[in-house]
Order: C-alpha cells, then structure tokens, then sequence
C-alpha cells in the first residue's frame, strides 16, 4: 500500500485524449455495476442523482437530512434530498479498493449517474491523469490503474450541449454485479519456476516461486540443495520413520471374533491391477506375504482423478474392533484462516506419508488381505485404517510442536511453512527441513512447492490477503451434467458443501436438491471483519431448518441462526468480542420474560460468548448486501406481536365510562387488544365525585393499567363530550378540579407512543357503561358475590414521595446493561454483567430474575429482602423455620437477591425465639479428661442417694463415697443430710479407717459447698472441689457407685422397699469383692492384699478354704502383703489403659465448643429451671456474659446486670446466643 504511483511514458495515452474528455469510469456498489461515473477533482462532496438512488432499490428512509445547499460554478444553490453511506469498490481484483462514501442524493437530471468528488479520491488516495484519461491508486495486490471510457464520456459532453440527457440516461447506467466475477479469473496459485535439485539428474525438478527477489531465489536453491535428501524420488529413497519415534498399534477389543472375509472375484483388467500393485508394494517392502492369518480382508479398487486405478483395503470388519483414538485433529478452518498474511509460503507433501510408519509386530497380521497370489500383510502403516490419522498427526505434531501456529501448520501429511517477509523465509524453512532430515521423514517432490505467493491448502486457495474458494471445485461443479438420478445428486450436494464458507444462504440454494418434504426455509450468518473501514466476509453459515424447525416462530429462526453460527464458528467467538448487526430487536427477545423454553436455552448457551447488539442502519458492505437481499424471508415484517418493540404496533382500544349516584361513584373500563381479546374492570371510587370526576378516573386508571401492560399504541374511547373536547383541547377547562385532572391525564398521555381519543355515542359504550354502574350501585341488592377494585383516594391528589436510598444496589449494573446497553469500562466486569445478563429482564421497571421453581422472580434490595425475611419468618403467619427452608420459601413466593440464603441463615441465627427454643444438644462438647489418684485413698469422690422409702430410724437417703484408686465404696444411711451429718460420715467411715484424703470431689450441694463441712476439710487441709452445675459426669466414679448399688437394692427388695437399709451392707459387701472393669481386681484385694472369703467358698469348699492349714496361711498372707504394691502398680496401668480407651471414645463424637469471655450464653432451663419444665416452656434462658472460660469447659457467668452467677456452668450446658 506504499508503493510509488507515477505516470509516465510507459503508460498508454488514448487517442481521445487530445480532445480533454472527462474522465468517467465504472463503479460496484450495493450489488449493481453502475456506469457514468464522473471523477470530478473539483467537487468537495460525492453526489449521486436521485434516478439512480431509486434504481440501486434503495429507500427515502435511509436518508440522512442534509441542511447545507450544494452551490456551482454558476446558478442557483440546490437542495439535496439526504445523505447515504454506501460501500464502494473501485478497480478489478484482484487489485481493487471498497471504501465507504458519502453520497449526497439530489433530484436533478444529468447524463451522469454518479459524480466522485475529493473525498471519495482521497479516501482511495487516488492520483489521476486527464492526459492518460485514467486513475490510479494503491491496493494489497499493487497499484491499480482504471481507465476511463472515452466513447461515454464524449457522449455525456454531447448530451448535456444539446439538452439530450433524458436520451442519454435512457442507455444502459446499471448492471447486476456478481462477485464471482472477478474470482474466476484469478489464477489457483502464483506462477513458478523448475530447477533441478542435482545437476547429474536433471529429471529431478523442485517447483519454486517466481516472482522471489533474486536474492532470495538463489538462497532458497542452495537450501534446498542443502537437505537433498529430505527429498524420496522413489520407494528406495524411503528409509521409514524410527520406531522410537511412531508405530502404530492396533488395539483391538477381545470381545471381537476375527472376521476373515471371504475372497472377492473382480474382472480380468482389475485383477492385473490388483496383481501389478501388489508387486510394487513387495518390491519395496511395504507388505510382506504372511500365512494362516486371523483377519482377512479384500482389496478395493478407487478410480483417481486420472482415471487409473487405487487399490485400497477393506478394512471394515477390523476397523469396527478397534475403538476410536481420540488424538483430535486440528480443524480444518482454523488452521486455513492462521495462513491469512503471511507473505511467503512452502506447501510440503509427505511421499506416501502413512507408508512411512511401522506396524506394530504383533498387529501386522490383522491387516491381511487377499488376492489372486496369495495373501498379505502390511509391515508398515496402510490406508484405510481407523486410526491411521490420528497417530500420524501425533507424530507431525511431536515433531514440529515449536513450528506450528508460529510457522507452520500440519493436518496430517500436509504440510504449509509461512512467513511474515521474504528474509524470513530461509530460517522459517531451513527449521522443517533439519526436523525433516533427522527423522527421516521424506518429501513427495512432485507435490511440494516452495517460495509462493498463494497456493492450495486442505482444498482452499490461500494467500497473504485472505482466502478463496478452490476455482478447480468451482470448475467440477460447472462442468457438472444435469443429475439425473439420486446419486448425482448426492454428489452435486457434496461438491456444494465443500463451498459452504463462501456461499451465503448456501442451504437455502441447495434446497432443490435435498429430499426433505418437511423443508421449506432455512437460517443462514456471515461473519465479516473490518479493515480499513470496509467489511470483508469471513464465513457464511446456513442451514436448512428440519422437522419441527420449519414451524419455529421468525423471531426464533433469527436467534436460531445467531446459535448455529456461534457453534459453526466457535474459534472466532471465543477469540474475538462479536458485533450483531441486525434490525431487529435479539437482544429484547432473548431477555423476555414470556420466551419459550428453546429460547431460554439457547440465550444461556450464547451468554459466554461476548456479544453485543448493534442496529443496521444501512448496508455496509457487498458481502453483507449480498447476504441480506437475499434473505428478505426472515424479514422483520414477519415477527410476532410480542417481539415487534421497534416497530410501529396496532393500537388497544380503551372503552371507559364514569357514573355518580346517591349511592356512589363508579368507573368501567373495557380494554380490548389488537387480537380481540377483552380486558374488563370495575372500579368504586370510594370518595365523593361528580360525574365528570369519574369519567376522568375512568380514563387515568385505564391509561395506568395500559402502560403498566407495556402497550405503547392506545385509542381511548368516550361518551363524555366534556372530557374527550377538554383532552383534545377544543374546551377549557375552569374549573380547579378538572386542569387538575386535564395536567393528570396529559402527563399519561405522555408515556404513549400514539395516542388518539374520540367521543362515542352512549350505545356504543354500553359495557363501559354497564361497569361503572355496577361499581356505583350498592351492593345490597346483588345475589351473588360480585368483585369490584375500590379506589381509595382521587387520581389527582398529591402523595408525597420520600426518597428512602437512592444509592446503587446490586440490581444498578443488570438494570443499566438490560435498559440502555450501559457496560462498565472493565472488560472482564463487563463481560460478567453480559452472562449475568441471561438470566435477567427488565419490565416496567422492575428487574425480574428467571427460575426453575417458578416463571420470573422479582427483584430486591437486601433492605426489602430482610423485610421479606422477617415477615416470612416470625409474622403473622410465620412459624420461624429453618435458614434453608426460609430462603426456599421467599423463593417460591417469587422474590430474589443474590444473599438470600445467607440473609436466612444470618435471620434465623440471631433469632431470639428460635435460639431460646432451640433443640438441645446431645453431642458432647468437650474432650474427656481423665481424673487420676495418685495413691490409694487419696482422692474420693461423695454424693447423696435418695430419698428411699423411710426404714425403721427414719432413714431416708444414703450418703455414698468412692475412692478412685482401689474403688472402695462407703455407704451410710442418713436422717438429715445436714452438713454436720456428712462431717460425722467422712469421719468416722473415711478418715479414721483410711487416713486424711489429699481431694474430695462433689457437688454442689449445700451441705458439701458449705460451713461446717467446708470449714471442716480446710482445717483438715483435704482439697474440696465442685462440679459445674448440671454437670455430673465431672464426678463419674460416685454417679457410677451410686447406680449400682441403687441398681443392687432393687433386684434384693423387690416388693420389701422399706427394709433396704437391712440389704445396704449385703450390696455393698458384693461391690467390694466383684472385679471392677478399670483395674481387673476387687476393691477388696486392692484395700488389704487378699481375696475375701465369700459365702459361695463355704457352701462349696474352694482350693483355698479346702487345704487350710493355719501355718501356711500366714505365709501366704505375709506373701501378698509383700506383693500388694505390685499389684497397685499394675492396677494402676490398666486403669490407665482404660481411661485412654474411654477417653478415645468418647472423643470420637465430641464436637468441639469453646466460648471467650465477653460471648453471650444460654443455659439449659432443665437445669436452671427458670421458666419451668412444663412443654412449652422454652429449652433455654438467658442470656448470660461469659466472664471467665478454662480449657476444661468450664465457664463462670454473669447476669445482664453485671451481678455474677453463683457457680460455673459447663460448656455441654451452655448455647451461644447471637443478639
């Protein structure tokens, strides 16, 4: 585009020129060949004349208005009629230039169809000569040169001299232009030249480019020169690829049997073909003669484009055991469009590219076939099978995977090298060629061309300014018989489809020729880029709708077609943010609230694409024209009702009436739609009016109810002469009262695109009329239930409207995008707001969100969620459920926010009333930490049991104490369990039979926390420490003595309840000498060294009573008193072990509780009995300031007040309480 434009002796000068002709060309634009174009350098704008403007079949509508007159040499100014931008294309390609212009349109009559001024000029930076009567200027493929026609020019001259510019113009001014034109003269790729690659063997000949700068010529020859080898004239010159490098494996499912086929007679001149094939593939060792194989198939003969023979094999029954190797393949349109400008290109061929892998050794065999000689097995890879492309693309893709997307593509054994300038074709080259030579993959030399402009590639014709259609298949179809039967018509179809890409509406031209009864209309896109201001096609997809498709609404064929371009084209979508030219209104569509399902769909797949909605003003480009003349089918005329928003729309009719009695005032309306269907209401006003105040609330409610219905187009209808005159004003209204409702009802006229009103005789408003006397009559009289609306206050009475937050919520972005198209600057903001998107529409104002549980959720603020929220929860008809329950059921009642489950979590979390009656907790919340005595009698464990029925004494209860090393239980039976009652127990049965203690553990019981007990253990220095309230399991060992010997004075008494205090010391004599758990010894032998003699060694004499002797038994006795601190030892560590067991256990299920001090608590009523323990009293109450918290779980409380609780409670007893 830089390239120098001169004009000089070389150039031709016409004879005409000697006469100073204008010089006037040809021009394409919108579709048409337009002639008489005058190239005016002294015209400061474009003009097109109106004649022409409405033969290209363009419309007034179209026009932009232009205010400045255009001015001559002489004469008056002239108005223009508008301004339209048209795309332009100047020259024959492939050296051409399409532009945009600006063309002032004027109704005048001139032999020119078209003047280009000096902006059409220097938008082509175009340089002209009136002496060589031509233009030229720079395009991609050099410089173009237009000459101009002097016969029409001098024509022209002589038609405006003489006043003949009607005659003139009567000549031919437009042609039907096709594209294709110019594409057939194209030639399918740059010229080349031959050189031989060794001068001993001049039949070895490489292809090169010839129009290389000879710098670069000679450097490509030596290259190639250079790697030779790289090069197999023959089978001979094909050493194979290593096979660390490929081989290919057949993996062929067991569940298969071996199919052998049977052999396959072919005629005479076949089987020589078949026989002279087979020996070329021996004499290069490409199949080897196998015996007993277990598949066997049969050649197949292919006629090539030659009309010689291919031989094949039919691998059909082996490739349906072999599962499919999913290696992909790269897209065949990827990987032609990465070619687009680079400036020089290599197309390589491999020489029998699948024959230069191995067969794996044991699957050679499967690939048997036989023939007349014998049969054969391949030992390298054939045609044919499966998975042969797959596992050679993954060699060229090992090979070359620095190469490719940088400077080279592969798809399978086709191979293109590319580069950005000439100087870097000897590097980009001579890499392929080193990969080439070291694995030994060799060349096909008479398929390989070098150096090259353009080329064919994967059946397209690429070059550096883009791609094209192969001119050769164009050719195939051209030359194409008329099909006659079914199978010529499948292969017209199939040539057709291989041009889909560059053929718009293919589907819809190809219609004839497909047997689809059902089908008769098709979708079709085209997918353009921008360069330079001009529009160039890209790719063309269409489709023929099927079945169901064909009875799909136009505005769902429009969207249909946006889906299966984005799938088509998935690789540009991705990549690339898309811009939808279109007149009709998608975007609406997708976001509607009453969409079908196909739609809701089908807008979620196209929300990850990044798409945005343009009008189409005017036609931009001729690939666009060409596309969009021909597909006036899916017009906008077409769309349904409800999708027509940029469209004028039919009017709803509004029938109202007002009427005023003794009894009241009333208001009717009948609202009836464009389709027919009725819309009635009754409304009692509930306030004094006059008739003419009703007929006006009449008419306000009803333009309400139309703009909040979304209808656009309304013709209001009314008996009241008063109010139809004063709305259109022909009457004024005086009165304070009616401009209050005058002001009310232009201020809704004003939220209509079209509004109309006429007066009505009363007998064509009866049903208004009816209505509003059914809403102004009592009621009294009616026999059955009739539904009136009450309106309370007058339409025209001032509410005061207080703004409460006028901040932006989460809703502002959705609102913005879905109302006005509004993005935020941040890309990836802005592309999450457009998948958001989606899901959203936008109605009257309100943002509606769509469901799987219901239609359209509306939307809300957080402030107007928790409302919901609250009201849902603990309302009126509230129940306060659960967070998950409570977000599900705002759901259904049809609202969302984005934090609805959270804010229900966070609701029912700080509940009060859900927290007080909050379940109880049964898991435990704290680790079990074991209580260890360190020595026997050291630490013991009391509590109180009872009351029992009363025994001779009066003796009601039992105070029970434990020692936690050896288990010895004490029990006494206690009138009073008075403190000093205790003191006198732990005397007389504790400390005077077993020393001082170190620690008693107990509860909090008055008669152990306090004086003279108390006082009592401190001057004795024994250690007293209390259980948290509520919280038994701290002193385990006494609750769990307690338990059985209550359990044993049950089984004892069984109906005697009141002599248990005669069974006390048999129960406790039997808890003395049973083995406990923990240390596997009696508390008896743990206490004194010795078993107890039990009754049971008396009534049957044991070992040990049975061979008493009096001097022996004293031995014995000494013996295990010397050995009773072996025994506590070993106690000692099973108790342990035991307690790790327990321990393990129990916290297995532990789920872990810890409180700091400043939390708020609740405590469990069961224990603090605050409220009562009747069952609906609450579970717990509170709350509670934790002031202190120990690891062991143990927390001291203080009231609300600050006054401190008594005594600490445990974790397992306390809940956290959220204010």
């Amino acid at each position: 585009m830089d390239e120098e434009i001169t004009f000089g002796p070389r150039d031709a000068v016409p004879l005409a020129s000697g006469n100073h002709e204008a010089i006037v060309i040809d021009i394409v634009t919108n579709n048409y060949r337009v002639k008489k174009v005058y190239v005016d350098q002294g015209s400061a704008v474009d003009i097109m004349f109106y004649r022409v403007f409405k033969e290209l079949g363009l419309r007034d509508d179209q026009l932009t208005p232009v205010r400045t007159p255009l001015v001559g040499f002489t004469g008056p100014p002239i108005s223009s009629e508008g301004m339209i931008t048209l795309m332009v294309t100047v020259g024959q390609a492939p050296r051409c230039r399409t532009i945009l212009v600006d063309f002032v349109v004027v109704k005048q009559s001139s032999p020119y169809n078209v003047f280009l001024g000096r902006p059409a000029l220097n938008a082509l930076r175009a340089v002209s000569s009136t002496f060589h009567l031509s233009i030229k200027f720079p395009t991609p493929g050099g410089v173009a040169e237009v000459r101009g026609d002097p016969a029409v020019a001098r024509a022209c001259y002589l038609a405006t001299l003489r006043g003949h510019e009607k005659v003139v113009a009567q000549t031919t001014c437009l042609e039907p232009y096709i594209p294709g034109d110019e594409a057939q003269q194209l030639s399918t790729q740059d010229e080349t030249e031959e050189f031989p690659l060794r001068e001993d063997r001049p039949d070895q000949i490489l292809r090169i480019g010839a129009l290389l700068p000879a710098k670069e010529k000679e450097s490509l020859k030596a290259l190639l020169r250079e790697y030779s080898q790289v090069f197999a004239w023959s089978v001979d010159d094909m050493p194979g690829i290593p096979t660390d490098l490929a081989v290919h494996h057949l993996d062929v499912d067991p569940h298969f049997k071996p199919v052998k086929q049977k052999k396959r007679s072919f005629a005479p001149e076949r089987n020589d073909v078949i026989r002279a094939e087979v020996g070329k593939l021996l004499e290069s060792k490409i199949i080897l003669e196998v015996y007993y194989p277990t598949w066997l198939a049969n050649p197949v003969l292919v006629k090539k484009e030659d009309l010689t023979w291919r031989m094949c094999v039919d691998f059909t029954d082996l490739n349906k055991a072999c599962p499919k190797d999913c290696f992909p393949l790269p897209r065949i349109d990827r990987l032609v469009d990465s070619t687009v400008g680079f400036d020089v290109l290599c197309f390589l061929d491999a020489f029998k590219g699948y024959h230069q892998i191995e067969m794996a050794g044991e699957d050679r065999d499967k690939t048997s076939f036989i023939t007349e000689e014998g049969t054969y097995c391949y030992r390298t890879m054939p045609f044919g099978l499966k998975n042969a492309g797959a596992t050679y693309q993954r060699l060229v893709n090992k090979l070359f995977r620095n190469q490719v997307g940088r400077s080279m593509e592969v798809y399978v054994d086709d191979m293109i090298v590319k580069s950005r300038t000439d100087q870097r074709l000897i590097p980009d080259l001579r890499e392929v060629l080193d990969i080439l030579q070291k694995s030994r993959m060799r060349l096909n030399p008479k398929k390989c061309t070098f150096g090259v402009r353009s080329g064919r590639f994967l059946g397209f014709l690429v070059s550096r300014d883009g791609i094209r259609a192969n001119p050769d298949k164009l050719q195939a179809i051209m030359d194409m018989a008329p099909p006659r039967s079914v199978k010529e018509v499948q292969r017209l179809t199939g040539r057709m489809a291989a041009l889909n890409r560059f053929l718009s509406r293919s589907a819809v031209r190809g219609l004839p020729f497909f047997r689809l009864s059902a089908c008769n209309e098709a979708v079709s896109a085209v997918l353009v880029r921008e360069d330079e201001g001009a529009q160039r096609p890209v790719y063309y997809v269409s489709r023929a709708l099927q079945g169901p498709e064909t009875r799909y609404s136009p505005a769902e064929k429009l969207v249909l077609a946006l889906v299966h371009a984005a799938r088509k084209l998935r690789p540009y979508f991705q990549a690339h943010g898309i811009v939808v030219l279109t007149d009709q209104p998608l975007r609406q569509i997708l976001t509607k609230p009453e969409v079908s399902g196909r739609m809701t769909k089908w807008a979620v797949e196209l929300a990850e694409h990044d798409l945005s909605y343009q009008p189409r003003k005017a036609i931009k480009a001729q690939a666009l024209a060409d596309f969009l003349a021909e597909g006036a089918s899916l017009s906008l005329t077409e769309l349904s009702p409800q999708h027509e928003e940029r469209l004028p729309k039919e009017p709803w009719v509004l029938f109202v009436d007002g009427a005023s009695s003794k009894e009241g005032s009333g208001a009717g309306l009948l609202l009836i739609s464009p389709t027919g269907e009725e819309l009635t209401y009754a409304l009692r006003l509930d306030f004094p009016a006059s008739n003419n105040e009703a007929e006006y609330e009449a008419l306000l409610t009803g333009l309400r109810i139309a703009h909040q219905m979304g209808i656009t187009a309304i013709q209001a209808r009314s008996d009241s002469q008063l109010v139809v005159l004063q709305v259109l004003g022909e009457y004024e209204a005086k009165d304070e009262v009616m401009k209050k409702y005058l002001a009310k009802v232009r201020e809704a006229v004003a939220l209509f695109q079209t509004f109309e009103i006429e007066r009505v005789p009363r007998s064509q408003n009866k049903r208004a009329d009816a209505l509003s006397k059914l809403a102004s009559s009592s009621f009294a009289h009616l026999s059955k239930e009739v539904w009136v609306e009450v309106l309370k206050q007058k339409s025209i009475d001032q509410v005061q409207v207080l703004t409460i937050d006028s901040s932006a919520t989460w809703m502002t972005p959705l609102i913005d995008f879905l109302s006005s198209g509004a993005l935020p600057e941040n890309k990836a903001e802005a592309r999450r707001i457009q998948l958001r998107a989606a899901k959203y529409t936008y109605i009257g104002g309100t943002l509606y969100r769509r469901s799987y549980l219901s239609p359209w959720l509306k939307c809300v603020t957080p402030g107007e969620g928790d409302y919901v929220l609250r009201e849902v929860h603990e309302g009126i008809c509230a129940a306060h459920v659960g967070s998950r329950v409570l977000a599900k059921k705002c759901l259904l009642l049809g609202y969302y926010w984005p934090s609805v489950f959270r804010d229900a979590a966070d609701l029912v979390r700080k509940c009060r009333a859900c927290q007080v009656h909050a379940s109880l907790r049964h898991q435990p919340a704290q680790e079990m930490i074991p209580i260890h005595s360190p020595w026997p009698f050291a630490q013991w464990g009391i509590d109180l049991l009872g009351p029992f029925p009363r025994a001779p004494g009066r003796y009601e209860h039992l105070v029970v104490a434990i020692d936690y090393f050896t288990k010895w239980v004490e029990a006494e039976p206690l009138v009073s369990i008075s403190g000093k009652a205790i003191q006198k127990f732990f005397w007389k049965s504790i400390v005077c039979r077993f020393g001082i203690p170190h620690a008693l553990i107990s509860d909090n019981g008055r008669q152990f926390a306090e004086n003279p007990f108390r006082s009592w253990c401190a001057e004795l220095g024994i250690n007293q420490h209390f259980t948290s309230v509520g919280h038994p399991q701290a002193n385990g060992q006494v609750e769990n003595a307690n338990r059985t010997v209550l359990q044993g004075l049950k089984a004892r008494l069984e109906s005697a309840q009141s002599s248990w205090l005669d069974e006390l010391p048999s129960v406790l004599w039997a808890y003395r000498t049973t083995p406990r758990t923990a240390t596997h010894e009696t508390p008896f032998s743990l206490t004194y060294g010795v078993e107890a003699v039990v009754p049971a060694e008396v009534g049957l004499p044991s070992p040990r009573t049975q061979n008493f002797v009096a001097t022996s038994n004293e031995e014995e006795l000494r013996c295990n008193l010397d050995m009773l601190e072996v025994r506590r030892e070993e106690a000692a560590i099973r108790m342990a072990k035991y307690k790790s067991q327990l321990a393990r256990y129990h916290n297995a299920k532990v789920k872990t509780i810890q409180y700091q001090p400043g939390d708020l608590v609740l405590r469990k009523n069961s224990i603090s009995r605050v409220h009562g323990s009747n069952k609906l009293d609450p579970n717990w109450e509170g709350p509670y300031k934790v002031l202190e918290a120990s690891r062991a779980g143990y927390c001291k409380l203080a009231k609300m007040d600050g006054s401190e609780v008594p005594r600490t409670w445990h974790i397992s007893n306390l809940r956290l309480f959220v204010a």
